[in-house]
């Protein structure tokens, strides 16, 4: 165990790091972070900021010396600058899991090799590639970059009618991609699962995700599904926590089904939007959660002690004016957390506040109403 007082570092300065450090300093422990960008969220509440490329040695031993655990807040951090800690100070998840996790090709090997369901997937390195796994998938059909998409990004959707190929893969810009098969699905879907290395597995309610232009805009909890569905998307998430050996917190995404069943989409070893209701509706956060499990403490009850919608609230809000926070802030179920990012620009993701009701569906009507006041 790693005791309060210790100090956890973070690779990665965002909001998920910023509010990772936040829960940390509750339970009493010093916090570190090692982001490239000056100033970032992260480092508004961190004892240390270290800036500096995550392929930069020194930085990276520095780190490690301030540090009695490291972990990550984003994918998108270098393999290689995990394995380098890993040799000097704990580290959690393990570097194999970022591995996979950062990769669709590698992902989607992982959740095939596993018997874990999913997409049916080809992967795609050249127009011959993209045409004949299109002839082996079929369309509908989305083509995806094997690495660094989130959000929507690096992803086109293939229609049903014949599609000009050389276009597709011209447009695509020629990058190893993965083709997914179309999901006929009824409901995206979320479950948070949490791991210590003492063997303690826990998974936080099932949240109903409702997404614009691929970025989440509300997590709805508990997800309107059946007790039955909520049982296997829980089940199906600590089973994948089991097999990558996580110890941590993970995101693990699904689609519903029109026939029943469910699908893995993705899976995010770290902190997800769409948790961000534990912060204000349950009894532990995933943040505290995240620490927890990173830290070796026992895991805390993931009890929901109210509905709850999750709204993002997006650079968009600030185009022309600024939003009207103190409408949002009359409503006394609303609670506003913004992550002190210092411009805002359209897509971005400033802030969220969530939404607490009698009903999963009266605290998503009030959302909805209190999201067009900002």
């Amino acid at each position: 165990m790693i005791a309060p007082g210790s100090t956890i570092g973070i690779l990665g300065g965002g909001q998920l790091g910023r509010m990772t450090g936040q829960a940390a300093r509750s339970l009493g422990y010093g916090f570190v972070v090692f982001e490239p960008e000056e100033r970032c969220p992260a480092g508004h509440v961190a004892g240390l900021e270290i800036n500096a490329k995550y392929s930069d040695e020194t930085a990276l031993d520095l780190l490690a010396q301030s540090s009695d655990v490291v972990t990550y807040e984003f994918e998108n951090v270098p393999v290689g600058a995990t394995h380098a800690l890993k040799e000097k100070v704990t580290l959690h998840p393990r570097p194999e899991i970022l591995h996979i996790c950062q990769n669709r090709e590698r992902e989607k090997n992982f959740l095939q090799d596993s018997g874990l369901p999913c997409a049916p997937f080809a992967i795609v390195d050249s127009l011959e590639d993209l045409e004949a796994a299109l002839e082996k998938i079929g369309t509908p059909a989305v083509l995806k970059t094997a690495a660094f998409g989130y959000d929507g990004k690096g992803q086109l959707k293939i229609g049903t009618d014949k599609p000009d190929t050389a276009a597709i893969w011209k447009e695509f810009g020629g990058h190893r991609a993965v083709l997914e098969g179309w999901m006929d699905f009824s409901m995206e879907i979320s479950v948070l699962v949490a791991a210590n290395e003492q063997g303690e597995v826990a998974t936080f309610p099932v949240a109903e995700n409702i997404h614009t232009n691929h970025i989440l805009g509300y997590s709805i909890v508990p997800a309107r599904i059946s007790d039955e569905m909520r049982n296997q998307a829980e089940e199906l998430a600590k089973e994948i926590a089991r097999k990558l050996g996580l110890v941590g917190l993970l995101g693990v995404e699904l689609f519903v089904l029109r026939d029943g069943t469910l699908a893995v989409n993705e899976l995010a070893p770290r902190p997800h939007n769409s948790g961000h209701y534990t912060i204000d509706a349950c009894v532990t956060s995933q943040f505290e959660q995240f620490v927890r499990a990173v830290c070796g403490l026992p895991l805390g009850s993931t009890e929901l002690l109210s509905p709850v919608t999750m709204v993002n609230i997006l650079g968009d809000a600030w185009t022309g004016r600024q939003p009207d926070f103190a409408s949002l802030l009359k409503n006394p179920k609303a609670k506003l957390h913004l992550y002190g990012k210092a411009q805002a620009r359209p897509g971005r993701k400033m802030g969220h506040f969530c939404v607490l009701g009698e009903s999963a569906e009266e605290s998503y009507q009030t959302a909805q109403s209190l999201k067009k006041s900002l």
